[in-house]
């Protein structure tokens, strides 16, 4: 199928590059791109991986995560007003 897109030229250059470095046309390389990029599977069916857990006993006393502005100021504490910046 022929078409026309818009492409950025630095972006184009590169690939007009790659296409004589590869001995194909331009064309094949943006199919070979294209490809790629849809094949490539979204985020959210990424596997989730195991994050690494240390021991302990859980939460440090004063702790509620369902509570944003105490535990942010829990995390804030000690620390100069000027260091935040």
């Amino acid at each position: 199928m022929r078409t026309t897109i818009r492409i950025d030229d630095a972006l184009y250059r590169r690939a007009k590059a790659l296409a004589a470095r590869t001995g194909r046309t331009v064309g094949d390389v943006i199919e070979d791109a294209l490809r790629q990029s849809l094949e490539r599977r979204p985020p959210s069916d990424r596997a989730v991986r195991d994050l690494p857990t240390y021991g302990g006993s859980g939460l440090m006393p004063g702790v509620d995560l369902s509570d944003n502005a105490r535990l942010r100021d829990l995390m804030d504490e000690g620390e100069p007003l000027d260091a935040m910046r």
